[in-house]
């Protein structure tokens, strides 16, 4: 991934940022968005402001924002190599109590922001010839918890899921690889922000008997952006979540 040009939405903070560490260490060159400038500045700055990054705010559910990504990948650095569509929103909400803003909120920002930055992208990568995409679902597509009622995000999740699977069937000939990242429970800002005062307690979900942590995450993206022969798949990292439980 030397020289090679990344984008990475929602790079802020957690697992984006992570990802944005990994990358810029593996001397790639990353292109990091998030839709607070605030929080992308101070974390750009966390990151040791790299020569090898620059950062743009924007609603990424707007495809202008797609679009000046790509503006700025092809002036700052001359190609667009890899995208990391990690920006979204999650929490828990009972079915009964959810709201059309609730579930116009998630398709907004989880899938609309997926499908037009997959489609800014796109038509330089296939210029480029080369490609990967790598979006952000959830384990829990395929192994809901009775317990934790998450019905608005997951229709969105599972959507994407979808949009993977046919965005690699449709592009595969043009040499461009479209996987998705399905993560566990992962230690980061979100579980606080969701209620989840001790990520911990809920290693039992998994049964390695662990919650995951960022860079493992980070890593499965890093893993996926320079794989040449894995496409439509969607790959659980999330300790044997699907398969079972500890508890």
């Amino acid at each position: 991934m030397e020289n090679k040009t990344v984008i990475i939405t929602g790079a802020s903070m957690g697992l984006g940022k992570e990802m944005a560490k990994l990358f810029i260490q593996k001397n790639s060159q990353v292109v990091m968005n998030s839709s607070n400038e605030e929080n992308l500045r101070k974390a750009y700055i966390e990151l040791g402001s790299p020569k090898n990054a620059v950062y743009l705010a924007g609603d990424i559910s707007k495809p202008e924002t797609g679009q000046r990504l790509v503006e700025l990948a092809l002036q700052k650095f001359n190609s667009v190599d890899v995208l990391i569509n990690n920006a979204g929103l999650f929490a828990p909400k009972p079915f009964l109590e959810v709201k059309e803003s609730d579930l116009d909120l998630y398709w907004k920002v989880n899938l609309k922001g997926t499908y037009f930055a997959s489609q800014a992208v796109i038509p330089q990568m296939l210029k480029q010839k080369a490609g990967s995409i790598i979006n952000m679902g959830t384990v829990l597509v395929d192994h809901a918890i009775g317990g934790f009622p998450a019905t608005a995000p997951l229709t969105s999740k599972g959507a994407i899921h979808a949009l993977t699977r046919q965005l690699a069937a449709e592009f595969g000939k043009d040499n461009i690889k479209i996987n998705t990242i399905a993560p566990g429970i992962i230690r980061s800002p979100l579980q606080g922000k969701i209620g989840i005062e001790d990520a911990d307690s809920l290693a039992g979900l998994h049964v390695l008997n662990r919650i995951g942590e960022a860079h493992e995450i980070a890593e499965a993206a890093y893993y996926l952006a320079t794989s040449n022969f894995v496409t439509g798949e969607t790959l659980n990292v999330a300790g044997g979540h699907s398969i079972g439980h500890a508890i």
